[in-house]
């Protein structure tokens, strides 16, 4: 598995020497934000799944900031947020509503609020208004799903870090 993250990821003495980020450079030499095993990728991956789940632009910034407070690798963490992407997020928001639907015991609302046309100048507002139309569901929902995903990528990445070791050890043994 570090073979594979190798190839994927930027050297991590280019990311800490680039000079956008001399103000915090001093935060980014903790080894852990760098280094390839198993409770850090672990780490990485739930704090990306996490921060995926975070509106607009702020996903990748959140993940980065909660990296370097956890002391999980940085890049991967960067990298997890991926999973959101203009096709996926709104089947994750209709699953976080539905969750918090069931969690909060509201009733389903006779017509779910449609997304509005979109204009360029108020983007922003129409998709807030949207949003706050879904209320305290959505509210509700968000977090535990965000958590749930976590969870779940933090216990899977271990197990399969586990089972490729495993695995090679096996491999190993027979040669």
């Amino acid at each position: 598995m570090r073979k594979f993250f190798r190839k994927l990821l930027p050297d991590h003495d280019s990311i800490r020497n680039h000079r956008w980020l001399a103000p915090v450079r001093h935060l980014l030499h903790h080894p852990n934000l760098w280094h390839l095993h198993r409770r850090s990728v672990a780490g990485g991956v739930a704090v990306g799944l996490f921060c995926g789940l975070i509106p607009g632009p702020l996903q990748m910034i959140s993940a980065v900031l909660l990296a370097v407070l956890f002391r999980v690798n940085l890049p991967v963490a960067a990298f997890a947020t991926f999973y959101t992407n203009p096709f996926t997020i709104v089947p994750l928001y209709l699953l976080a509503y539905e969750i918090g639907i069931r969690v909060s015991g509201a009733e389903h609302p006779a017509v779910v609020p449609t997304f509005p046309e979109v204009h360029w100048q108020d983007w922003f507002g129409e998709a807030w208004e949207w949003l706050m139309a879904l209320g305290q569901p959505l509210l509700i929902g968000l977090p535990l799903l965000a958590m749930g995903l976590a969870i779940g990528g933090y216990f899977a990445v271990r197990v399969l870090w586990r089972l490729m070791v495993l695995w090679k050890w096996s491999k190993r043994h027979t040669k």
